[in-house]
């Protein structure tokens, strides 16, 4: 049976009328237990920092606000610390534009948007599915054996490449945690 991500803006008559026998699970910060621990902004702790030896961070969206870079502002390492699921974005805003991400606490490159994702937020969003999360996708295994499980996601983008959009941890879930021969 297939992974189907869809937005989670979508009415719930809407998706319950496309996918009629399907498990819709919402696995944003807004989504009820289990499933909300596979938001990024889930505070599992312990998670390693890319490109930084013996520092660890609350979050995967901790780790991808706190080693951002902007034109008036530096990373913040405060972001890493962040157990509430709230305050965890920084803004343009206040910060100029976005000029990339730091490789590391204490690196001096800057790592573009698409590199980032591909050296900071997969890895760091896989490090939790691997350490955090294996109870919750063998549900999602046996339940995707006998019918179509939908993940409601904010963002639906699960091209790696298209830098376009936002990509979709939900997404990523499937595609890094329920690939087809795994099923």
């Amino acid at each position: 049976m297939p992974f189907i991500v869809e937005s989670k803006r979508r009415k719930p008559e809407t998706l319950a009328a496309l996918y009629p026998q399907a498990l819709i699970l919402d696995v944003t910060s807004q989504g009820m237990q289990p499933w909300i621990k596979f938001s990024p902004f889930y505070p599992h702790s312990n998670i390693p920092v890319p490109f930084s030896p013996e520092i660890v961070a609350a979050s995967v969206e901790g780790i991808w606000q706190g080693l951002k870079v902007f034109e008036k502002m530096d990373i913040d390492v405060s972001k890493f610390a962040v157990t509430t699921m709230k305050n965890i974005k920084r803004s343009t805003r206040t910060s100029g534009a976005v000029l990339g991400h730091r490789a590391g606490v204490g690196g001096s490159a800057l790592l573009s948007y698409g590199d980032a994702r591909r050296q900071i937020y997969v890895p760091s969003y896989q490090w939790v599915l691997d350490h955090h999360l294996q109870a919750e996708i063998q549900q999602l295994k046996i339940e995707g054996q006998t019918r179509t499980v939908v993940l409601l996601d904010y963002e639906t983008n699960g091209d790696l490449d298209n830098l376009s959009k936002p990509l979709s941890h939900a997404a990523l879930i499937i595609s890094l945690a329920l690939p087809p021969d795994n099923l």
